[in-house]
């Protein structure tokens, strides 16, 4: 089992950086692809993107392609989404999730079986 917090949101401007962070506990983690994905006020929750339990891979949506990076420490049981050049079309919840281990998860919230409690990114001027 794993549990995962969310930390790292805030309000900022367009243009600024975020970095948020997920961090775990549990048995899991270095063998779990961690996805995030996002809910805006009214909409329905969008994949953000993914990085493999190596982290030798990482998968973009199209809106956060070129400003979005994800990366993880397995020792620290962390994944680091660093947010860039940030656009008030960003502003949501985040929340990150674990898939099944040694699973790719994809885009489907379905494949995703830990769920951590989001955090909010708000941009506006």
């Amino acid at each position: 089992q794993l549990q995962l917090v969310e930390s790292g949101g805030g309000s900022v401007q367009p243009g600024d950086s975020l970095t948020l962070l997920c961090s775990a506990s549990g048995t899991t983690f270095s063998s779990s692809t961690i996805g995030w994905f996002r809910q805006a006020p009214g909409k329905d929750r969008e994949f953000v993107g993914a990085i493999s339990w190596t982290g030798r891979s990482t998968y973009y949506a199209d809106p956060v392609k070129g400003r979005f990076t994800f990366s993880r420490d397995n020792a620290k049981k962390t994944v680091f989404l660093q947010m860039n050049s940030l656009k008030p079309a960003d502003t949501a919840i985040y929340s990150c999730a674990s898939g099944r281990p040694y699973t790719s998860g994809g885009r489907d919230p379905k494949n995703y079986i830990y769920w951590g409690q989001g955090t909010q990114v708000t941009i506006s001027s």
